[in-house]
């Protein structure tokens, strides 16, 4: 991993999603953005859709994402801009979200997430709620639109993790915290190591369906991710997000939209950036950026596919 160039751009932590698509034209692309509703998944949405892309927004809320799609045409003036409803965690629901599209599909965000929740939840299957939403159920997605994403020619995944990924590498053997104490970070920090192995491992097996995969951490951005901390915030978590370098939510989408669609990362895959740039990888418990080596293991990444394979066939 270490030997290989690093990118870089010429955008950085302050950059917008606007600024990183001047000039990309995207007319004639189709773009599948979860979590579209709200937060950066809808600016990363109205970016695409004013480059041109004709862009779906895969919410759980029905009445939420027709609206923001209608937002989005109305500021855009992009006609093709539509909501579909999306249940991450169900496989019925992902099951009909894919038997519903036809067509390729040149762009998929896997941006939908739900984050530390305070209490342990499962998935009626016995999953971890936060395992089951951040990776499962876009892995789920990624998987049955591969015919899709083939066709395209060209196509991007785009996993957004997070820096939380350095607190846990995913533990195979106890995956939904059956036997070991629950703790909301470590499980939010495995679900997002998930999303960029998954990036590692789909860059590998879809090489030659000309399908890239990179994963990104967004940076902290003030959405409705951070409602459960919010309801359970300590004083010290309190000091802590008042003086955090939170970034505006066009900011925020800035370094999904390179990847998904930059041609300054033309080819590029199975890596994690950061502002705008890949991160350098560091095992330093004091850095604030770089990924940690666990996130990028192929030997991990190979076994979560699998794993996640089976997760869905039991």
């Amino acid at each position: 991993m270490q030997s290989r160039t690093r990118v870089t751009t010429p955008f950085g932590s302050t950059s917008t999603a606007q600024e990183v698509m001047a000039g990309v034209d995207l007319s004639g692309k189709r773009a599948i953005v979860t979590g579209g509703a709200s937060g950066i998944g809808a600016e990363t949405a109205r970016a695409l859709a004013a480059a041109g892309a004709a862009v779906t927004l895969a919410a759980r809320d029905t009445g939420a994402g027709q609206k923001a799609a209608a937002a989005i045409t109305t500021r855009t003036g992009n006609p093709e801009v539509t909501s579909a409803p999306l249940e991450l965690t169900s496989r019925s629901s992902v099951a009909a979200f894919v038997s519903a599209w036809s067509g390729p599909l040149h762009i998929l965000v896997c941006n939908a997430g739900i984050m530390a929740l305070p209490e342990l939840h499962r998935t009626r299957e016995g999953w971890e709620l936060q395992f089951a939403t951040n990776h499962l159920g876009h892995f789920n997605l990624a998987t049955g639109l591969h015919d899709a994403l083939t066709a395209a020619g060209g196509a991007r995944i785009v996993a957004v993790s997070s820096s939380a990924h350095r607190s846990s590498a995913v533990i195979f053997d106890d995956i939904n915290f059956e036997r070991r104490r629950y703790d909301p970070w470590l499980a939010y920090g495995q679900s997002k190591t998930a999303n960029v192995l998954f990036a590692v491992e789909a860059a590998k097996r879809w090489a030659t369906d000309d399908i890239v995969a990179n994963a990104l951490m967004p940076g902290g951005i003030r959405t409705g991710l951070q409602r459960y901390q919010q309801e359970h915030i300590t004083p010290e978590i309190q000091a802590i997000f008042d003086s955090y370098p939170w970034k505006t939510v066009e900011q925020g989408a800035a370094t999904s939209v390179l990847l998904a669609a930059s041609p300054l990362v033309e080819g590029v895959t199975g890596r994690y950036f950061e502002e705008c740039d890949e991160a350098e990888v560091t095992t330093d418990p004091d850095a604030e950026t770089g990924v940690w080596p666990h996130a990028l293991d192929p030997g991990d990444a190979a076994r979560l596919w699998d794993v996640s394979v089976s997760m869905l066939n039991a």
